[in-house]
């Protein structure tokens, strides 16, 4: 069966989206939001997009919520994405850590969990004796299917082919028998990272302790002006002075109404 929407549903689809996450759906994201969701009315033997829309507007919560969003956003990601930001976190603000050997870091948009590994690989690699360090990564999105492949920290092999096998070898045990062709981050990684759902259009976050690094990457790209500001100034408030924001590649603070010092390229910093 092919399906369309009409002017009314996609309205109906865009306001509920943004609503609840913050993505804006732009009008010529009409044909994707159809390609995408398309399969799921089949599986659903629903008959039209304001079935659909009537199953999931009123279950926010629920698993097919989730996957709605799943299918109209997009987690792209890798291990060591944008790797000057991990160079930075290595080179200039873990020296400046020494003396109390504590790092708080929240990955607000870890999608399957390669990111937030990412940083904890950086932080352990960057100080000789990791074991005396109070690391502690904070990883979130409003997906909890990704999470779940996240918490796992089970992944592909292909996932880290392009890294250094030394890394490889330091952070991953290598799947046999049945789980060959599989990869599992070690224990002393996943031991750093904690998940948890939240959505970032909420207007508190659970945090209680002052962060030293915020990574917000490749995130605000989905939002309108107004709701990029919003964010970033919630970022603000849960930074200790001196604390940083990372950004995406393609994003920038240089036009929202914020209070950040601009370091390097999409490095930002509280003023102390």
């Amino acid at each position: 069966m092919d399906y369309t929407i009409s002017s009314k549903e996609f309205e109906q689809f865009r306001a509920l989206i943004y609503q609840e996450c913050g993505i804006s759906l732009s009008d010529n994201k009409k044909t994707l939001l159809v390609s995408r969701l398309s399969k799921r009315l089949r599986t659903l033997e629903l008959d039209s997009f304001q079935a659909y829309y009537d199953l999931v507007s009123g279950q926010t919560e629920s698993d097919e919520f989730t996957l709605l969003l799943d299918l109209v956003s997009t987690n792209k990601t890798d291990f060591f994405r944008e790797p000057k930001h991990f160079d930075f976190l290595r080179e200039e603000i873990i020296p400046t850590l020494q003396s109390s050997r504590r790092v708080r870091i929240w990955s607000s948009a870890s999608s399957s969990g390669e990111e937030p590994y990412t940083i904890a690989m950086t932080l352990y690699d960057s100080v000789p004796d990791p074991e005396r360090w109070d690391f502690k990564i904070l990883a979130s999105d409003i997906s909890t299917r990704v999470l779940a492949r996240a918490s796992s920290g089970v992944y592909e092999d292909e996932r880290v082919r392009s890294l250094p096998k030394d890394i490889v070898e330091r952070h991953f045990l290598k799947g046999k028998g049945a789980s060959a062709g599989m990869i599992k981050v070690k224990p002393h990684l996943k031991a750093m990272v904690r998940y948890q759902r939240i959505n970032l259009m909420d207007d508190t976050f659970p945090i209680k302790t002052p962060l030293d690094l915020i990574f917000c990457r490749n995130v605000m790209i989905y939002f309108d002006r107004p709701t990029q500001t919003k964010l970033i100034n919630k970022f603000y408030r849960y930074l200790k002075p001196g604390g940083y924001l990372f950004i995406g590649h393609s994003e920038s603070l240089q036009r929202l109404d914020q209070q950040f010092k601009a370091i390097a390229p999409t490095i930002y910093q509280k003023e102390a």
